[in-house]
C-alpha cells in the first residue's frame, strides 16, 4: 500500500517560489536515491534531477515530518550543491 503524504502550507508556498512541481516532489517522496533523518520524526528524501537548457544536475531536498499520519512534506528545495548533501561517491 503506497504512502499517502500531505503538503504544509509552508511546502507548498516554497514549491510555488521556487518552481518546483508536485509531480517532481512525488517522484522523489515514492523512490528517493537517499534518505536520511535530520533529527527524530524528521527525514530528508532527496534524487538528482535534471533541468535546464543546457541540462545540469540538482539535488532536489524534500523534508518530511515522518512521526505523524499522514506523514507532512514541510519544506522542499533544489539545489547545486551535491558535494555538500550528498552521501557516497557523485
Amino acid at each position: 500500500m503506497p504512502v499517502k503524504f500531505i503538503f504544509s502550507r509552508h511546502a507548498l508556498l516554497e514549491m510555488k517560489r521556487r518552481q518546483i512541481d508536485e509531480a517532481m516532489v512525488l517522484r522523489v517522496l515514492k523512490a528517493p536515491e537517499q534518505e536520511e533523518y535530520v533529527r527524530p520524526g524528521r527525514k530528508v528524501f532527496q534524487s538528482k534531477i535534471q533541468l535546464g537548457e543546457p541540462r545540469k544536475t540538482y539535488l532536489l531536498r524534500v523534508f518530511v515530518d515522518v512521526d505523524r499520519k499522514p506523514p507532512e512534506v514541510v519544506t522542499v528545495y533544489k539545489t547545486s550543491k551535491l558535494k555538500k548533501y550528498w552521501r557516497g561517491k557523485n
